[in-house]
């Protein structure tokens, strides 16, 4: 069994943790990765899906069909004002976002559970593609028009009874991996 020694370690403040204004983030270099929620009821998590585009630097969101979008009080309450930095589009149909971002050269990566998924620890993004990563609905998932439109899909694997994860969650960990393939060269 493995113990860990007790560390001294003292909790940041706000102030310390150097964060940047939202102008500043709009001049930090575009990171190749657009994200669609398609059909995201709930605006708190279209609300958490702002902020966590905005601590991953995703270029666009896009809000699609009956997907919430600001300015709203329930996604400002997750947000924390994300919404005021990361660009944002509301688009009445996945489909159509998904063709406009297809010939802007986007790859379309949808997350969800299909019978030949592409495992996430096994895709790996290409140094210098686009990617358009598709959330879907919080009962329904992506949509089957969208996933036969996609050029591939992800599945997060999961090992409990339930066999989804919210929304929210889907989308830190998939934009967390390909944070760390971008950084570490995987």
């Amino acid at each position: 069994m493995t113990t860990f020694a007790p560390v001294e370690n003292r909790k940041l403040t706000n102030a310390q943790l150097g964060r940047i204004s939202p102008e500043e983030y709009a001049r930090l270099p575009h990171s190749g990765v657009v994200l669609l929620l398609d059909n995201v009821r709930s605006a708190y998590n279209v609300g958490s899906a702002f902020r966590t585009c905005d601590a991953f630097k995703v270029d666009r969101l896009f809000l699609c069909g009956i997907s919430a979008c600001p300015p709203s009080a329930e996604i400002h309450k997750t947000a924390l004002g994300a919404e005021l930095s990361v660009p944002w589009t509301h688009v009445g149909d996945t489909i159509e976002a998904v063709s406009g971002l297809r010939s802007e050269g986007y790859r379309i990566i949808c997350v969800e559970q299909v019978e030949r998924p592409t495992l996430l620890q096994d895709f790996v993004p290409d140094p210098g593609e686009k990617y358009a990563l598709v959330f879907g609905n919080e009962v329904d998932g992506v949509r089957q028009d969208v996933i036969d439109s996609a050029d591939s899909v992800v599945e997060i694997p999961q090992f409990g009874t339930k066999h989804s994860l919210n929304v929210s969650v889907s989308v830190g960990v998939v934009l967390w991996h390909m944070t760390f393939c971008h950084w570490h060269g995987h």
